[in-house]
């Protein structure tokens, strides 16, 4: 029996603003830092040489410029179902701050008012996987945390809300394949690339 090969390569997005802020960052289309942008070409340092049968990124700003200094924009798509979960009146708020009028509030269980629900989100993370289903080759998605999470669940053929237990830092590489027919997580949260003290 031939099993599948295949690798999805999960790269989020470099460091902006409002990551150091801790401030929810959905649609909202902030640059990379300068820290964020060497980050990306650290990145890129990782990725070279790896032929990606296809590689998708976020239109957002900040995913598409990671992949654009990691030097695999010219190969890359863009794919709208990979932009950041809409946070809706959450945009721009940080934890503490929702916490404090929602104090059970989770993004994955409870999703955002007037945002997107996790509904939504596994609607949105089983059409990329599905659109990837059908190739043979590795895959890049250039994206963001949350979605991330989420879509990793959704390979793992769990609830989008188990995407809470996957923790992503900027800048990281995980890889999504395959034991045998199983879909697994081969690689997760690997920052090893970057050079912070």
């Amino acid at each position: 029996m031939e099993f599948p090969h295949k690798r999805i390569y999960l790269i989020r997005h470099g460091e902006t603003e409002w990551t150091l802020s801790g401030q929810h960052t959905g649609l909202t289309d902030i640059p990379l830092t300068a820290q964020g942008e060497t980050d990306a070409g650290l990145l890129g340092k990782r990725l070279r040489g790896h032929a990606f049968e296809t590689i998708l990124y976020s239109p957002l700003q900040r995913a598409s410029r990671t992949c654009e200094i990691a030097g695999l924009l010219k190969h890359a798509k863009a794919e709208p179902d990979l932009v950041e979960w809409n946070y809706g009146k959450y945009e721009g708020l940080t934890s503490q701050q929702i916490l404090k009028e929602s104090p059970h509030w989770n993004i994955f269980n409870n999703g955002a008012p007037e945002g997107e629900t996790p509904a939504d989100i596994a609607a949105r993370a089983n059409r990329v996987l599905t659109k990837i289903q059908s190739l043979h080759g590795d895959v890049a998605l250039f994206s963001h945390g949350h979605f991330l999470r989420a879509l990793t669940a959704r390979w793992l053929l769990l609830p989008v809300q188990q995407g809470t237990l996957f923790a992503l830092a900027p800048s990281s590489l995980s890889i999504l394949g395959f034991e045998r027919e199983k879909h697994v997580l081969s690689l997760w949260n690997d920052i090893s690339h970057l050079n912070h003290s």
